[in-house]
Protein backbone atom coordinates (compact mmCIF):
# COMPACT_ATOMS: atom_id res chain seq x y z
CA UNK A 1 0.00 0.00 0.00
CA UNK A 2 2.77 2.34 0.74
CA UNK A 3 4.83 1.83 -2.54
CA UNK A 4 0.81 2.53 -4.56
CA UNK A 5 0.87 5.96 -2.81
CA UNK A 6 4.43 6.72 -3.39
CA UNK A 7 4.44 5.75 -7.19
CA UNK A 8 0.68 7.56 -7.82
CA UNK A 9 0.82 9.98 -5.49
CA UNK A 10 3.82 10.52 -4.12
CA UNK A 11 2.16 10.71 -0.08
CA UNK A 12 2.08 8.93 2.84
CA UNK A 13 -0.99 9.57 5.41
CA UNK A 14 -0.25 8.08 8.97
CA UNK A 15 -3.16 8.08 11.38
CA UNK A 16 -2.32 7.46 14.47
CA UNK A 17 -4.59 4.72 15.98
CA UNK A 18 -5.04 6.07 19.48
CA UNK A 19 -6.06 9.83 18.44
CA UNK A 20 -9.15 10.61 19.60
CA UNK A 21 -11.78 12.89 17.69
CA UNK A 22 -11.38 16.56 17.75
CA UNK A 23 -15.00 17.30 18.32
CA UNK A 24 -15.85 18.24 21.86
CA UNK A 25 -19.52 16.94 22.83
CA UNK A 26 -19.55 19.14 25.71
CA UNK A 27 -20.23 22.92 25.38
CA UNK A 28 -18.15 25.40 27.60
CA UNK A 29 -18.80 28.93 28.53
CA UNK A 30 -17.26 31.82 27.13
CA UNK A 31 -18.21 35.86 26.00
CA UNK A 32 -18.37 37.67 22.18
CA UNK A 33 -17.77 40.06 20.53
CA UNK A 34 -17.49 41.44 16.99
CA UNK A 35 -15.14 43.57 14.79
CA UNK A 36 -14.83 45.32 11.22
CA UNK A 37 -17.97 46.45 9.52
CA UNK A 38 -20.99 45.17 10.38
CA UNK A 39 -21.50 42.55 7.90
CA UNK A 40 -17.51 42.37 7.56
CA UNK A 41 -14.98 38.80 7.04
CA UNK A 42 -13.35 40.17 9.88
CA UNK A 43 -9.71 40.82 10.19
CA UNK A 44 -7.34 41.31 6.94
CA UNK A 45 -4.62 38.72 8.18
CA UNK A 46 -3.86 38.47 11.59
CA UNK A 47 -1.81 37.36 14.25
CA UNK A 48 -1.46 33.88 12.72
CA UNK A 49 0.21 34.16 9.35
CA UNK A 50 -2.77 33.28 7.09
CA UNK A 51 -2.86 36.74 5.43
CA UNK A 52 -5.16 37.26 2.81
CA UNK A 53 -6.57 33.96 2.66
CA UNK A 54 -8.88 35.54 5.48
CA UNK A 55 -10.82 37.66 2.63
CA UNK A 56 -11.22 34.70 0.28
CA UNK A 57 -13.55 31.43 1.01
CA UNK A 58 -13.53 28.80 2.65
CA UNK A 59 -12.28 31.60 5.79
CA UNK A 60 -14.34 34.04 4.42
CA UNK A 61 -16.65 35.75 7.04
CA UNK A 62 -15.98 32.72 9.05
CA UNK A 63 -12.64 33.80 10.80
CA UNK A 64 -12.14 34.85 14.41
CA UNK A 65 -9.83 35.85 17.28
CA UNK A 66 -9.50 34.15 20.69
CA UNK A 67 -8.35 35.16 23.87
CA UNK A 68 -4.81 33.72 24.59
CA UNK A 69 -6.20 30.87 26.46
CA UNK A 70 -7.88 29.63 23.10
CA UNK A 71 -4.43 31.01 20.94
CA UNK A 72 -1.85 28.69 22.98
CA UNK A 73 0.82 31.33 21.52
CA UNK A 74 -0.05 30.65 17.80
CA UNK A 75 -0.64 26.77 18.22
CA UNK A 76 -4.31 27.46 18.12
CA UNK A 77 -4.12 28.85 15.22
CA UNK A 78 -6.45 26.94 12.07
CA UNK A 79 -8.36 25.37 14.69
CA UNK A 80 -12.23 25.34 14.18
CA UNK A 81 -15.25 26.47 17.11
CA UNK A 82 -19.13 26.43 17.37
CA UNK A 83 -19.93 29.00 19.12
CA UNK A 84 -23.60 30.02 20.22
CA UNK A 85 -25.25 32.91 22.18
CA UNK A 86 -27.62 32.39 25.00
CA UNK A 87 -29.95 35.50 25.07
CA UNK A 88 -33.37 33.14 23.70
CA UNK A 89 -34.82 36.57 23.29
CA UNK A 90 -32.98 37.43 20.39
CA UNK A 91 -30.44 34.68 19.02
CA UNK A 92 -31.50 31.92 17.28
CA UNK A 93 -30.25 28.19 18.52
CA UNK A 94 -28.15 28.30 15.44
CA UNK A 95 -24.48 28.02 16.12
CA UNK A 96 -21.97 29.14 13.77
CA UNK A 97 -18.61 27.67 12.80
CA UNK A 98 -15.78 29.96 12.86
CA UNK A 99 -11.68 29.18 12.34
CA UNK A 100 -9.22 31.08 14.52
CA UNK A 101 -6.87 33.30 12.53
CA UNK A 102 -5.85 36.23 15.26
CA UNK A 103 -5.53 36.52 18.71
CA UNK A 104 -7.09 39.31 20.66
CA UNK A 105 -4.58 39.69 23.66
CA UNK A 106 -6.25 42.65 25.77
CA UNK A 107 -9.71 44.28 26.80
CA UNK A 108 -12.28 41.56 26.93
CA UNK A 109 -9.19 38.87 26.03
CA UNK A 110 -7.56 39.82 29.47
CA UNK A 111 -7.05 38.37 32.57
CA UNK A 112 -7.86 34.86 31.62
CA UNK A 113 -10.71 34.35 30.37
CA UNK A 114 -12.16 32.66 27.47
CA UNK A 115 -13.49 35.22 25.09
CA UNK A 116 -14.21 34.97 21.25
CA UNK A 117 -13.77 38.15 18.84
CA UNK A 118 -15.75 37.41 15.89
CA UNK A 119 -15.63 38.74 12.55
CA UNK A 120 -19.80 41.03 12.08
CA UNK A 121 -20.60 38.70 9.82
CA UNK A 122 -20.55 35.46 12.00
CA UNK A 123 -21.80 37.08 15.01
CA UNK A 124 -24.94 38.70 13.27
CA UNK A 125 -25.17 34.80 12.25
CA UNK A 126 -26.17 34.07 15.27
CA UNK A 127 -28.82 35.92 15.55
CA UNK A 128 -33.02 35.46 14.89
CA UNK A 129 -34.09 36.35 11.53
CA UNK A 130 -33.71 40.15 11.13
CA UNK A 131 -32.23 40.40 14.46
CA UNK A 132 -28.20 40.71 13.19
CA UNK A 133 -27.91 44.37 13.46
CA UNK A 134 -29.89 44.58 17.10
CA UNK A 135 -28.03 41.53 18.17
CA UNK A 136 -24.30 43.40 17.27
CA UNK A 137 -25.66 46.82 19.17
CA UNK A 138 -25.28 44.35 22.11
CA UNK A 139 -21.43 44.39 21.85
CA UNK A 140 -20.07 41.92 24.41
CA UNK A 141 -22.76 38.71 24.97
CA UNK A 142 -22.51 35.49 26.72
CA UNK A 143 -21.86 32.43 24.13
CA UNK A 144 -21.01 28.50 24.89
CA UNK A 145 -18.28 27.02 22.62
CA UNK A 146 -17.15 23.59 21.84
CA UNK A 147 -14.39 22.09 18.96
CA UNK A 148 -15.05 20.86 16.23
CA UNK A 149 -13.65 19.36 12.88
CA UNK A 150 -12.40 21.89 10.44
CA UNK A 151 -13.99 20.96 7.16
CA UNK A 152 -12.68 22.17 3.89
CA UNK A 153 -14.22 20.18 1.00
CA UNK A 154 -12.22 19.54 -1.99
CA UNK A 155 -9.25 20.85 -0.63
CA UNK A 156 -5.98 19.11 0.51
CA UNK A 157 -2.88 20.50 3.03
CA UNK A 158 -0.81 23.19 1.48
CA UNK A 159 2.47 24.51 2.45
CA UNK A 160 3.34 27.84 1.84
CA UNK A 161 6.77 29.22 1.72
CA UNK A 162 7.56 32.11 3.61
CA UNK A 163 8.81 35.06 2.41
CA UNK A 164 12.70 35.74 3.05
CA UNK A 165 13.00 31.49 3.48
CA UNK A 166 16.83 30.63 1.72
CA UNK A 167 18.52 27.33 1.81
CA UNK A 168 19.75 27.76 5.28
CA UNK A 169 16.39 29.33 6.57
CA UNK A 170 13.21 27.72 5.82
CA UNK A 171 9.99 28.92 7.17
CA UNK A 172 6.62 27.20 5.89
CA UNK A 173 2.90 27.74 7.05
CA UNK A 174 0.03 24.92 6.79
CA UNK A 175 -3.25 25.74 5.02
CA UNK A 176 -6.27 23.81 4.87
CA UNK A 177 -6.07 21.25 7.03
CA UNK A 178 -8.97 19.15 8.01
CA UNK A 179 -9.95 17.68 11.30
CA UNK A 180 -8.07 19.03 14.18
CA UNK A 181 -6.79 22.25 12.09
CA UNK A 182 -3.84 22.98 14.69
CA UNK A 183 -0.23 21.89 14.55
CA UNK A 184 1.53 20.82 17.21
CA UNK A 185 4.83 19.61 15.67
CA UNK A 186 6.59 19.58 12.38
CA UNK A 187 9.40 17.69 10.21
CA UNK A 188 10.85 18.03 6.72
CA UNK A 189 12.57 15.72 5.23
CA UNK A 190 15.16 16.46 2.19
CA UNK A 191 15.89 14.30 -0.67
CA UNK A 192 17.72 11.31 -0.75
CA UNK A 193 17.91 11.61 3.37
CA UNK A 194 15.98 9.12 5.82
CA UNK A 195 15.85 11.62 8.68
CA UNK A 196 13.25 13.64 9.93
CA UNK A 197 14.35 17.12 10.68
CA UNK A 198 12.49 18.81 13.65
CA UNK A 199 10.76 22.23 12.85
CA UNK A 200 10.63 25.13 15.20
CA UNK A 201 7.58 27.05 16.20
CA UNK A 202 7.99 30.60 15.50
CA UNK A 203 5.24 32.39 15.39
CA UNK A 204 1.06 32.15 15.00
CA UNK A 205 0.80 28.82 12.53
CA UNK A 206 4.66 29.45 11.00
CA UNK A 207 7.26 27.38 11.37
CA UNK A 208 10.99 27.05 10.54
CA UNK A 209 14.25 25.13 10.41
CA UNK A 210 18.04 26.76 10.45
CA UNK A 211 20.57 24.34 8.88
CA UNK A 212 22.14 23.91 5.42
CA UNK A 213 22.76 23.85 3.26
CA UNK A 214 18.79 22.23 2.88
CA UNK A 215 18.22 20.57 -0.65
CA UNK A 216 15.02 20.10 -2.22
CA UNK A 217 12.69 17.87 -2.88
CA UNK A 218 11.74 17.79 0.73
CA UNK A 219 8.76 15.87 2.36
CA UNK A 220 6.86 17.12 5.28
CA UNK A 221 5.08 15.67 8.42
CA UNK A 222 3.27 17.23 10.31
CA UNK A 223 1.37 16.10 13.66
CA UNK A 224 -2.15 17.78 15.10
CA UNK A 225 -1.67 19.84 18.62
CA UNK A 226 -5.24 18.66 19.70
CA UNK A 227 -5.31 14.73 19.08
CA UNK A 228 -1.54 13.76 17.58
CA UNK A 229 -2.46 12.53 14.05
CA UNK A 230 0.46 12.44 11.94
CA UNK A 231 0.39 13.18 7.94
CA UNK A 232 3.38 12.80 5.58
CA UNK A 233 3.25 14.60 2.27
CA UNK A 234 5.88 13.41 0.01
CA UNK A 235 8.21 15.46 -1.67
CA UNK A 236 6.04 17.56 -1.34
CA UNK A 237 7.50 20.88 -2.26
CA UNK A 238 9.86 20.61 -5.07
CA UNK A 239 13.61 21.14 -5.93
CA UNK A 240 13.31 24.43 -7.43
CA UNK A 241 11.28 26.10 -4.68
CA UNK A 242 10.71 29.50 -4.54
CA UNK A 243 9.98 32.46 -1.49
CA UNK A 244 5.97 32.98 -0.97
CA UNK A 245 4.77 29.95 -3.57
CA UNK A 246 2.37 27.50 -2.08
CA UNK A 247 2.67 23.55 -2.81
CA UNK A 248 -0.23 21.82 -2.58
CA UNK A 249 -0.33 18.13 -1.29
CA UNK A 250 -2.97 15.51 -2.67
CA UNK A 251 -3.77 14.64 1.20
CA UNK A 252 -5.85 15.64 4.04
CA UNK A 253 -7.00 14.40 7.06
CA UNK A 254 -9.97 12.41 7.18
CA UNK A 255 -12.84 13.08 9.40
Amino acid sequence: MEGLCYIFIFCTLVCSAAAAAVADLHWHPATATWYGSPEGDGSDGGACGYGSLVDVKPFRARVGAVSPVLFKGGEGCGACYKVRCLDRSICSRRAVTVIITDECPGGYCSNGRTHFDLSGAAFGRMAAAGGGGQLRNRGEIPVIYRRTPCKYPGKNIAFHVNEGSTDYWLSLLVEFEDGDGDVGSMHIREANSNEWLEMTHIWGANWCIIAGPLRGPFSVKLTTLSTGRTLSAREVIPRNWTPKATYTSRLNFNF
